[in-house]
């Protein structure tokens, strides 16, 4: 297909739809377009496979909030994008548990050609990582350490110590699955004996205790896309687990989380802050540099500027997250700054502007008076 089709209208559903009902929306059409059910279909397959990627984004929360907001641009590569389900296998490995509802494993059931070992795909794994402000707004390259388990390299991920060898499950002769017959269907389900992996080790590996996998740490380098916030995260496609011999590693799904800055805040993609002028400058108007998220910028001050006041610097701030609208803005408050000390001839120039305006300064105030003005 050359365009994607909207996720909610290939699931037959709205926009609103909840959790239970995108489930409950798939099961029922992976059922109808199962490969088992429709062989050598290719329609079909393409189908399968088109309500499955629906899924894989509707289902998880992250990339639900994405979708929602930016739809297909929103699960670019830089955000933890998602590319759709190469093979049939994947989906299987993926979500095998939704097809167990139905026939106790992963491929298979109602007379199709099932019967074959499944191998479990790794687990995904989650990380939270800290980022600058400023590496949020722009963007930044950063390498994390983190623990995940690989192929145990002394007995070649098969759990068996050296010299030795997992033998084949009798009870299930080798296919992970044993089958079961109900009403009018064949049932199969994970054999008890193996749990399902059609081995049996009889002496387990020392170092890795017949798992197959070790737990190492492991350098791993992210790409954070500028305009990033808290709460975003990144999907790192086979950077968790490995799986088991023959099956696909897990993800990796990186949490961000922006630090506070001294002197910018963030509200979606617009950056606010607050800058101090003089009395004088917000009287008779200034031209002051304002710092941005790039280099100092020129901002005009009017005569009569009254204190918060809110200028607005056009494309000065974050950029839109998975989005080619370019940026927000930069929102400038001004406060009037007033001195806490004052030298004798500042005192007097005050004091004579007080008495310009025939104002008591001792009784009143001599800001009061300019106060009643406006």
């Amino acid at each position: 297909m050359s365009e994607k089709r909207d996720y909610y209208e290939v699931l037959g559903l709205s926009k609103g739809a909840s959790k239970g009902d995108i489930k409950k929306s798939y099961r029922k059409l992976a059922m109808k377009f199962h490969p088992d059910r429709n062989p050598d279909n290719a329609e079909a397959e393409a189908k399968f496979k088109e309500v499955s990627e629906a899924y894989a984004v509707l289902s998880d929360e992250e990339k639900k909030a994405r979708y929602d907001q930016y739809g297909h641009a929103g699960l670019g590569q830089g955000g933890g994008g998602f590319g759709g389900f190469q093979s049939t296998d994947e989906i299987f490995s993926q979500f095998g548990d939704i097809f167990g509802d139905f026939f106790g494993f992963g491929r298979g059931g109602g007379g199709g050609g099932g019967g074959r070992q499944q191998r479990r795909r790794g687990e995904d794994l989650q990380v939270t990582v800290d980022i600058d402000f400023l590496q949020a707004v722009h963007g930044c390259e950063k390498s994390i350490s983190i623990p995940r388990k690989e192929h145990c390299s002394t007995c070649d991920g098969t759990g068996a110590a050296p010299g030795s060898k997992p033998v084949t499950c009798d009870m299930c002769n080798g296919t992970g699955n044993v089958s079961m017959q109900q009403m009018f269907f064949q049932i199969r389900q994970p054999c008890p004996k193996c749990k399902g992996k059609g081995k049996i080790i009889v002496k387990p590996c020392k170092d890795c205790k017949g798992e197959g996998r070790v737990r190492r740490k492991n350098d791993v380098k992210i790409s954070v896309p500028p305009g990033v916030d808290t709460g975003v995260a990144l999907r790192l496609s086979g950077k968790g687990n490995d799986g088991e011999s023959g099956a696909s590693p897990g993800d990796l799904k990186v949490i961000l989380r922006v630090r506070d800055h001294d002197f910018f805040q963030r509200e979606g993609e617009h950056i606010t802050c607050t800058i101090p002028i003089t009395y004088p400058q917000a009287c008779l108007g200034a031209k002051v540099k304002v710092p941005t998220v790039d280099e100092d910028a020129d901002l005009e001050i009017p005569a009569g500027t009254q204190p918060g006041k809110v200028f607005t610097l056009r494309g000065k701030g974050a950029p839109h997250l998975g989005s080619r609208r370019g940026r927000g803005n930069q929102y400038v408050q001004v406060i009037v700054g007033v001195p806490t000390e004052m030298t004798p001839a500042e005192e007097a120039l005050v004091r004579k502007l007080a008495e310009l305006h025939q104002d008591d300064v001792n009784e009143r105030g001599f800001f009061q008076s300019l106060w009643d003005k406006f």
